[in-house]
């Protein structure tokens, strides 16, 4: 099998790239590992920025997310029983954000690829890329159990066995844990990485938000906050120790720890309903150097992680594959590979942004083991900076909503 691209990995990325490439007329092939049922309902992130949701428009996939979607105009932060909203679109020039699963995007994009695009075959597991520092580069993949493009699975004598994907160029979009990264040699590499004390415990919710944007709480027994999936589901978040098992959290007592860190001095209340999952997501920072050798690519977290405070992973995904793809798009019409040669750099730049902005949010808002009553201080005095400063506020806000796709 051959084709142009080589997509490891049907996360919004791959997806995405697999969308993009095919509006600019070039043909790739989407290798994932699990089937599409797994894909379509794995829980992820719920932020679009203002520019995921342009690029999605643009690509001819945001009908129903303009439709289903939520757009939230800013986020109220929460301290020492006080509330305070930051107004986005007064601060940027109208930027906002979208409330809209990541599990809506891959529907999404997944039912445009099966009508229009090129190979989507689930159950393919990449085994590894090799000849990366070549022009043919190639990925050795297995397909397992009901591989293959919808409608094509059950192809005697393929499944389980090992194949073979000739390409012009890889992109990885097989997260942290994926083969791409590996093949780039470990003296070329430089990882800068930082693990937190604390996690957070997560739960939906089948109960109305209660609150029409996001609540980012700081309390002296840790973060919170108040986000939603739609009008009838809530999403929310303590912060909890490191390796905290959720099992260990009953229903009443996750909302009683919730309705202490969300306290207010005006009486606000916070609505209960049904717990219909409950988990903890580990914090950390990470990003690979550099995420791009010979002619392989990294995209999303098999590049880089963020913590979720600052709704920035899934963005920063699609800003490295509109990247590549525009660079690639650029040495077909012109010949030229400089934006192809320059994607890391180009890619970087935006992530260490994004690795910036989460870090200050995240150190901001959680209070680490330990704190002293200074460390507390400091917290709140960031705080009532973004409440009384125009300039703070408005640096906030164009983080949140997003940095430029160069």
């Amino acid at each position: 099998m051959r084709t142009t691209v080589g997509i490891i990995g049907a996360g919004p990325a791959g997806l995405l790239l697999a969308r993009l490439l095919h509006n600019a007329g070039i043909d790739s092939v989407v290798l994932e590992s699990r089937d599409r049922a797994y894909v379509e309902q794995r829980q992820r992130a719920g932020i679009l920025e203002q520019g995921t949701v342009d690029v999605l428009r643009a690509a001819g996939a945001g009908e129903r997310m303009d439709r289903e979607g939520l757009r939230h105009d800013g986020i109220e932060l929460r301290f020492a029983r006080r509330r305070h909203r930051i107004d986005f679109p007064a601060l940027t020039g109208g930027r906002s954000v979208t409330v809209y699963a990541q599990t809506e995007v891959c529907k999404d994009l997944i039912a445009l690829q099966l009508q229009e695009g090129g190979p989507l075959l689930f159950g393919a597991e990449a085994l590894a890329v090799e000849g990366a520092g070549t022009d043919r580069p190639r990925v050795r993949f297995r397909r397992e159990g009901h591989g293959g493009q919808e409608g094509q699975e059950g192809q005697e004598g393929r499944e389980g066995r090992e194949e073979v994907l000739e390409c012009s160029y890889v992109v990885g979009c097989d997260g942290f844990w994926g083969v791409a990264r590996k093949a780039i040699p470990e003296k070329l590499v430089q990882v800068f990485e930082r693990t937190y004390p604390f996690g957070w415990l997560g739960i939906l919710a089948d109960v109305p938000p209660s609150h029409d944007e996001l609540v980012y709480a700081r309390h002296d027994r840790g973060f919170a906050l108040l986000s939603m999936r739609s009008p009838a589901v809530s999403r929310l978040y303590l912060q909890v120790p490191e390796g905290t098992d959720a099992g260990t959290w009953s229903d009443g007592k996750v909302w009683d720890e919730l309705e202490r860190r969300f306290e207010t001095a005006d009486g606000w209340r916070l609505r209960r309903g049904p717990v219909t999952a409950k988990s903890v997501t580990p914090m950390r920072s990470h990003v690979h150097e550099p995420m791009r050798y010979g002619r392989l690519f990294l995209a999303g977290d098999a590049a880089h992680i963020v913590p979720p405070t600052g709704a920035k992973g899934l963005n920063l995904a699609v800003g490295d594959v509109v990247t590549f793809a525009r660079a690639l798009a650029h040495l077909r019409e012109t010949g030229s590979g400089e934006l192809l040669d320059a994607y890391s750099g180009t890619c970087l730049r935006r992530v260490w942004q994004a690795e910036r902005f989460s870090y200050e949010m995240t150190a901001m808002l959680h209070r680490a083991p330990g704190a002293t009553p200074f460390e507390d201080r400091i917290q709140l005095a960031r705080l009532e900076r973004l409440a009384s400063s125009r300039a703070a506020a408005q640096d906030l806000a164009e983080g949140y909503t997003g940095f430029a796709l160069e």
